[in-house]
């Protein structure tokens, strides 16, 4: 095999629907020159390895690409929003450990989306706001949920962490991460930003088109098999992180029982509880 052969690009399998044109989208272009993927005409191999996602976020939701006041701006506005309604953390309170973390996401979107109502006209400045409220807070939902169904711990979610990433992985493991970590971190949220008409988002821009609220389109769009960046580097983290993880790590063999998704939920929950614990 020649040196040209194996660099030469192969296009995916043909399926039904292969040419079919499913909308026009200005955020992402996908294989338009084989595999490339762009965000809003930005390469992502120019910016995935040193530009920070709040830079990526701003240009997908805000549609430019942030200069330094403006991302410092976007950080602090995000950095303000990390909390969020006990209500929803009482309901993230009663879903079980073996809870795919996609699912965990997909209720507290909707939940919120009972507790803090978008308006009625969906104004494109309120769903940018809604937008950027959801970036800053599901880090810290997923990380809550994690923390109280497998310890029992009422975690503090407000950090003092500079990005969303840090923030994230400084709730997963109770510690600052190290700079390696936030910069993979950084790596995996801006690849995983935006991928144009796949079932995710298409599913997202059809029920946006029966006039629904942006809870309904994020949270339709939240599948299991559509894993995020979060609950992708919450699974490595935990795996192979040497970070401190928190001592009651040995009641979390409830959740091995049920990671088949088979067993019932009072295989799941033990009887007698241990004592809930707050951590500020």
């Amino acid at each position: 095999m020649t040196a040209s052969s194996t660099s030469e690009f192969k296009p995916k399998k043909s399926v039904a629907l292969s040419g079919v044109i499913a909308g026009n989208t200005a955020l992402c272009t996908v294989g338009r020159s084989g595999n490339d993927l762009h965000y809003r005409g930005y390469d992502i191999l120019d910016i995935a390895q040193q530009c920070e996602f709040e830079e990526v976020a701003h240009l997908l939701i805000h549609e430019r690409w942030p200069n330094t006041t403006e991302l410092a701006a976007y950080k602090k506005k995000l950095k303000s929003m990390r909390d969020f309604p006990d209500a929803v953390k009482a309901i993230l309170e009663q879903l079980p450990p073996c809870s795919h973390p996609m699912d965990v996401l997909r209720t507290a979107v909707s939940a919120t989306g009972c507790m803090m109502p978008e308006t009625q006209d969906h104004n494109p400045e309120d769903a940018r706001h809604l937008a950027d409220m959801l970036l800053a807070t599901l880090p810290s939902m997923l990380c809550y949920w994690h923390h109280f169904a497998n310890y029992r711990y009422r975690i503090n979610v407000s950090t003092d962490d500079d990005s969303l990433g840090s923030h994230f992985l400084h709730l997963l493991h109770g510690s600052a991460p190290s700079a390696e970590f936030v910069r993979a971190m950084h790596t995996s949220l801006i690849l995983y930003a935006e991928h144009e008409f796949n079932a995710s988002t298409f599913t997202a821009r059809v029920i946006a088109g029966t006039g629904s609220d942006m809870y309904s389109c994020i949270a339709g769009a939240i599948v299991p098999y559509a894993a995020p960046s979060m609950a992708v580097q919450m699974k490595w983290h935990l795996k192979f992180s040497n970070a401190t993880t928190p001592p009651m790590k040995q009641r979390r063999t409830s959740a091995n029982v049920c990671r088949t998704r088979k067993s019932s939920l009072a295989s799941v929950i033990p009887s007698t509880p241990p004592p809930i614990r707050e951590i500020r």
